[in-house]
């Protein structure tokens, strides 16, 4: 198989090397070409697993590294142990990445550690590429200038199946509204309505955003306009019921178009 000359290049140069994996297309996509281009070589999946990371993503991550019998470890990065990222600052994501890469490079102890940045991440703001720059982070697919559209043709020359399509999914932190404390039992029910409806509707754009009104399920809009009132009643029912046993049972609940980011409220 023939890898894209640049990527490949990067991901050889490293005498050992940790791949940060967070269980979406970019990481899983960078791993199995990683698998290839350093056949032979030491490498090394981790994956952080905390209150803020779906439980399907930690599973579909075991899976990828067991099916490609790639070595895989799972950690606990601390940041839930950080009050600046608790309080959940504009900058929160800060603080998330530093505990991570931090804790990387010290498990690593000279490994160099690369991530899926891509370059459509590099025109948003992304507090987190701050902390990898001060962690010496490699981005592979930055330095072989693939953007979103790339990894995902890559992924199925790969034949990487579903993961190819996967719609992005940040972390569940990222759906609780600035200044409002990230707490894991509300990090739990945002993942718990996330899955069920995800159950009725398929691996769509879905977000489970926890206002300070109450929750917020945002819908691609064009498939939120094929629901008839029925619908959304019965998507907002499925949505109490999993919420309800986790605290959310006197939250509001709307349904509306997704908007990227909604919940971060800039200064």
């Amino acid at each position: 198989m023939t890898l894209p000359a640049r990527l490949a290049e990067t991901l050889r140069q490293p005498a050992t090397l940790v791949i940060a994996v967070s269980g979406g297309v970019d990481s899983l996509c960078l791993s199995a070409v990683a698998a290839i281009a350093r056949r032979g070589m030491d490498l090394t999946l981790c994956h952080a697993v905390s209150p803020a990371v779906p439980k399907a993503a930690t599973t579909r991550v075991r899976a990828f590294a067991a099916s490609r019998d790639l070595a895989l470890k799972i950690v606990d990065a601390g940041e839930f142990a950080d009050g600046r990222y608790r309080a959940n600052p504009v900058n929160r994501c800060y603080f998330c990445k530093s505990n991570l890469y931090g804790m990387l490079t010290r498990l690593g102890a000279g490994s160099a550690v690369a991530a899926g940045t891509n370059l459509d991440d590099l025109g948003d703001y992304r507090p987190g590429l701050q902390a990898a720059k001060e962690h010496g982070i490699l981005h592979p697919f930055v330095e072989a200038r693939m953007d979103k559209a790339d990894i995902r043709a890559l992924a199925r020359v790969l034949d990487l199946g579903d993961i190819a399509d996967l719609p992005a999914s940040p972390c569940l932190a990222s759906r609780v509204e600035t200044g409002l404390r990230v707490e894991p039992a509300e990090l739990a029910m945002i993942d718990a309505v996330e899955t069920a409806l995800r159950a009725s509707l398929g691996e769509i754009t879905l977000r489970c955003r926890r206002l300070r009104t109450g929750l917020a399920i945002e819908i691609d809009q064009a498939l939120l306009e094929q629901f008839d009132a029925d619908r959304l009643a019965e998507l907002t029912a499925l949505a109490r019921k999993a919420s309800s046993p986790l605290g959310g049972g006197d939250l509001a609940i709307t349904l509306r178009p997704y908007r990227r980011g909604s919940a971060f409220l800039h200064a």
